[in-house]
């Protein structure tokens, strides 16, 4: 229930005193002790602690009139996995908007997944705990003060380079201008580049999150080098943190060893010390998305992948591709609570066999053979369905230096994304830049594995394995080739 007008008239007076005390808003506006979710906390982290501590004394530095423009505060933290950022996120954001009349701010993340369901999500949650909650109207990409649309916001944005547009021209001139940035290591240059125009008036605050996957970009510079002193910077150890699963951090280290680039990723915040970690780059997949579409020749083929789900969220996928092309037919989806029944897969899987797409039916079906995977493989097979190939994602690479058949075909597709064409999915997209990769003890490249993945928050990648199913062998084309005469009366197939 709404407050009323002299109730809120106090809780104004009484959060007033924390404009350059995030930390006191944070203790304060929060129902830390109290009968829900916060019954068993007393506060932040030591952290998220020092992080707000440190903000409100750079705000005290600054001395903003509402006038005279100041300097922005810039502050930055490379984290390993788990540590409660995006709630920190959504601290910033309640604590700005609470604090700050016609203040105006982005939101941003690697990807619209990201974005959706952790970052933006953890806004809507805290938001409604925020002793000023009910001061603001909250969407699915928007928090706003109802009498002041347009003057007094925060909105979500996608870090797309082509919507680089969005972060541009944010001024609040007699308040604060803010961006935040999740997971920032893989948000592109362009979209950095542009925000900083936002920055120049009022007083404004940039603030960047992540896992340090790359050793180079707007992240690292910021975090560890040309930038770092511009910037606040903070370098967290998840296992520093009390929210962290700390018997997962011990298989890690465990698996992979204290220095090893997973680790001091995943773990330690620090960056990779050989290459960047992120197997497949977001630029490499934005082309692939903006690339107008070529034509395949007509002797390419038509193959389809199967990636079968473990059960839970996961998802089986059919993707589709013909040559360069895996952008004209829509994948099939089957939800996670539906994909357990074996026999509706193989029903499935024997239409999309019998069905003609764009006029072709489909060449060869490469079936991840984990789990039921094997089981529908050999039920295809036995109803006449010969062009099915079960595809055991740990088996042997046909290629030395990849450590097994997953990552050989990950390779294989990574590089055809130089020259394919995919559609602007954002699971797709999520999920392709989404694994990272590590070495074995025979230096083999080795892809990192779903359960790995779902242990430091990423979904499993079920959009990508599909697609990287396609690439597990080459197949030839069923169709036949076009009779081709010559005026000579000689005749030859097109090939």
């Amino acid at each position: 229930m709404a407050a009323s007008a002299s109730a809120d008239q106090q809780i104004a007076e009484f959060v007033s005193q924390f404009y350059d005390d995030p930390y006191g808003f944070v203790l304060a506006c929060y129902p830390w002790g109290e009968d829900g979710p916060l019954k068993a906390h007393a506060g932040p982290d030591v952290w998220q602690r020092e992080l707000l501590e440190a903000l409100g004394a750079q705000v005290k530095t600054r001395k903003f009139n509402g006038v005279d423009p100041v300097p922005p505060i810039r502050m930055a933290v490379s984290s390993g996995h788990g540590i409660g950022k995006s709630v920190v996120v959504a601290w910033l954001v309640d604590w700005i908007m609470s604090t700050r009349p016609y203040a105006h701010g982005t939101v941003t993340a690697n990807t619209f997944t990201q974005l959706q369901t952790r970052t933006w999500a953890s806004i809507q949650r805290w938001t409604k705990l925020c002793l000023t909650g009910h001061w603001f109207v909250i969407n699915a990409d928007r928090i706003y003060h109802p009498d002041f649309k347009d003057s007094w916001f925060c909105s979500a944005q996608s870090c797309r380079e082509e919507n680089s547009e969005a972060f541009a021209g944010q001024h609040a001139a007699d308040s604060t201008s803010f961006y935040i940035f999740d997971e920032d290591s893989a948000i592109s240059e362009t979209i950095h580049d542009v925000s900083e125009g936002g920055l120049t008036d009022g007083e404004p605050m940039v603030f960047r999150f992540g896992n340090p996957t790359r050793s180079s970009g707007s992240f690292y510079r910021a975090c560890f080098g040309s930038e770092r002193h511009r910037w606040t910077t903070q370098v967290i150890d998840s296992r520093t943190s009390r929210f962290t699963n700390k018997p997962q951090i011990d298989e890690w280290i465990k698996d992979f060893g204290e220095d090893s680039d997973f680790v001091r990723v995943r773990v330690r915040g620090l960056p990779p010390a050989a290459s960047d970690l992120q197997f497949i780059d977001q630029k490499r997949v934005s082309e692939a998305q903006s690339r107008p579409l070529i034509p395949p020749f007509p002797d390419d083929p038509l193959v389809c992948g199967l990636d079968v789900a473990r059960g839970g969220d996961d998802r089986c996928v059919f993707v589709f591709r013909r040559g360069t092309d895996a952008r004209s037919i829509t994948s099939i989806i089957v939800p996670g609570e539906q994909a357990r029944d074996s026999m509706r897969l193989v029903t499935l899987a024997a239409d999309v066999l019998g069905r003609s797409f764009d006029g072709r039916k489909v060449d060869t079906l490469f079936v991840d053979g984990t789990g039921i995977g094997g089981p529908i493989t050999d039920r295809l097979k036995q109803m006449g369905h010969k062009n099915v190939v079960e595809v055991q994602f740990g088996a042997e690479s046909p290629d030395p230096q990849l450590a097994n058949m997953r990552a050989f075909m990950w390779s294989k597709m990574k590089d055809w994304l130089t020259r394919g064409c995919i559609s602007k999915d954002p699971r797709l997209e999520s999920d392709l830049i989404g694994p990272s990769y590590m070495h074995d003890k025979r230096d083999r490249l080795q892809l990192e594995s779903k359960e790995h993945m779902k242990a430091r928050g990423v979904d499993s990648p079920d959009d990508g394995d599909a697609l990287a199913l396609t690439f597990a062998a080459v197949t030839k084309s069923t169709v036949k080739k076009p009779l081709q005469v010559f005026p000579s009366g000689q005749s030859h197939w097109l090939g």
